[in-house]
């Protein structure tokens, strides 16, 4: 499979620059097991689901991961600013790996000063991207100060002035994210909240489980082979606890679906084959994967040429999700992490 078989044509107008309000007049588009497809509102997902159904979610919560501090070299510090995009944790605790801009300034040893708290230490430095020791002199754990300090990070195609937006601290998190650890929001719980889906609950008799995943910046991460079967996933770090893991076997012994809201808890899912556990993942779902564990998935519209995009041919057929990418471009859909949705039922044919 090649990379340009997953490309289409999308309007710029069409990327959604802030989410809608109420959250539930964003649109749904239904895409059946055999691909039908009927537009609805998520204020009717009700009709997309039927009784007895498992909705599961990714509990982590995204943080404010984008930081903009000076540079200390020895007693001397600097008047430029230098932004830092924190992009992977190491297993050192409170250091990470991170993007600074403009990297080149950087050599080991130097201090960022964030705040009068909240500093770190380059330990490492290739090319732009630099290994943070983060310390905070303050009260509260280092994660705090950084969410507390820094700026939501949105993808690329989202617009803001530079520092972003105060609005976009509580736009861009979920409800039901419990513990901060991504640096993305896992963009289709943005939809629901608490009130919407104990009414949910109560209406359709459906039962809810979580899973974390970590989502990490290589969700943006083009490919950038031809051969999509040479690309190599990015690693995320996945956790299903007992509990949780008891509701998805259940489920799935009393022949009861499980509906994954997001790609990210699809993913979880099936590389923890629905079992208690925690992994780090990489998993690469494509046309021609099987599905082991989640029947039902809601999402927003994902890029072209991307691996989410492939994700969810895979799951609902190539054809048939090109049938409803064109469907929703033509009636105005909007896209990507403030965008519509859809509800993608596991297609009859693998």
């Amino acid at each position: 499979m090649r990379l340009s078989d997953f490309d289409f044509a999308l309007p710029e107008a069409l990327i959604a620059q802030r989410p809608i309000y109420p959250r539930a007049a964003a649109k749904l588009l239904h895409v059946g097991a055999e691909g039908t497809l009927v537009d609805r509102t998520f204020a009717r997902l009700d009709a997309c689901l039927r009784a007895g159904d498992l909705l599961v979610f990714n509990n982590s919560q995204v943080f404010a991961s984008r930081l903009i501090g000076r540079r200390q070299r020895g007693p001397t510090v600097y008047d430029g600013k230098i932004e830092v995009t924190l992009v992977a944790e190491t297993e050192t605790p409170d250091t990470w790996i991170c993007y600074a801009k403009p990297g080149k300034k950087l050599e080991p040893n130097d201090r960022l000063l964030f705040s009068d708290s909240l500093t770190a230490i380059v330990e490492a430095k290739d090319g732009a991207d630099v290994r943070l020791a983060f310390a905070n002199s303050g009260t509260g754990a280092v994660l705090d100060a950084i969410d507390a300090l820094g700026h939501m990070p949105l993808p690329p195609y989202i617009q803001r002035p530079k520092g972003g937006e105060t609005q976009d601290r509580d736009d861009y998190r979920t409800f039901c994210g419990r513990e901060k650890g991504s640096l993305a929001a896992p963009t289709a719980s943005l939809h629901f909240d608490e009130e919407t889906l104990a009414a949910l609950v109560a209406a359709k008799g459906l039962e809810t489980a979580e899973v974390r995943l970590d989502v990490g910046l290589g969700t943006f991460a083009p490919i950038r082979v031809d051969d999509i079967s040479a690309h190599q996933m990015h690693s995320e770090s996945c956790a299903l606890d007992a509990a949780n893991a008891a509701k998805i076997a259940a489920a799935k012994a009393q022949g009861r679906r499980v509906v994954a809201v997001g790609t990210t808890v699809l993913r979880a899912l099936e590389s923890l084959g629905g079992t208690e556990g925690a992994m780090s993942t990489d998993i690469f779902l494509k046309p021609g994967d099987r599905f082991h564990v989640v029947d039902a998935l809601i999402t927003n519209f994902h890029l072209p040429q991307s691996t989410l995009f492939m994700l969810v041919c895979a799951f609902s057929g190539t054809e048939t999700m090109k049938a409803a990418y064109a469907h929703a471009v033509a009636n105005h859909y909007r896209f990507f992490s403030y965008g519509d949705g859809c509800f993608l039922e596991l297609s009859d044919t693998p």
